[in-house]
């Protein structure tokens, strides 16, 4: 009798525990956003016209922006784009730029003044250096995004292809 009372009162704690607990560990479902965000090359570089991939992701999700403007996806993103979304795929909006080959940047290190405008410009962290010092691109970060050209005062920065396989 002690003993069924015993188990009674395991199984009330642990259904209690559970009714606690599930709620807490309930797995939600990716969002539509975040499998379009998946998508995209994450290059940050604003070509779409959005303040990075997320905001891009965003827009799509809700319909307020097409599949069709990301130049670093190239024809390839806006296909898987285009399944997700259950569209037909098109070409690449031409007020988007053009998809090109994979680029990274590079300091002329010789010509680096140690500004910081390309650091604080660059949207991956993909830059370090230090004031008044000679910076460098961490090839393996950087997207090719072209944003930390522009800043640069002595235009000491070049993109360059990356080779096959890269």
């Amino acid at each position: 009798m002690i003993l069924l009372v015993f188990l009674f009162l395991l199984i009330v704690c642990v259904a209690m525990l559970l009714r606690v607990a599930l709620p807490r560990l309930r797995i939600e479902p990716e969002s539509l956003e975040n499998k379009i965000n998946r998508l995209l090359p994450q290059t940050q570089c604003g070509l779409c016209g959005y303040n990075g991939c997320k905001p891009y992701a965003r827009a799509i999700a809700r319909g307020a922006a097409d599949i069709n403007r990301c130049p670093p996806g190239g024809e390839g993103g806006i296909e898987k784009l285009a399944r997700l979304m259950k569209v037909n795929a098109k070409p690449l909006n031409p007020n988007c730029g053009t998809i090109k080959i994979r680029t990274v940047a590079f300091i002329n290190e010789a010509h680096c003044i140690g500004c910081t405008l390309c650091i604080q410009a660059c949207p991956v962290d993909a830059i370090i250096g230090a004031a008044k010092q000679m910076h460098t691109i961490l090839r393996r970060d950087c997207t090719g995004c072209e944003l930390c050209i522009p800043p640069c005062p002595v235009d000491c920065i070049d993109m360059r292809a990356l080779a096959a396989g890269n």
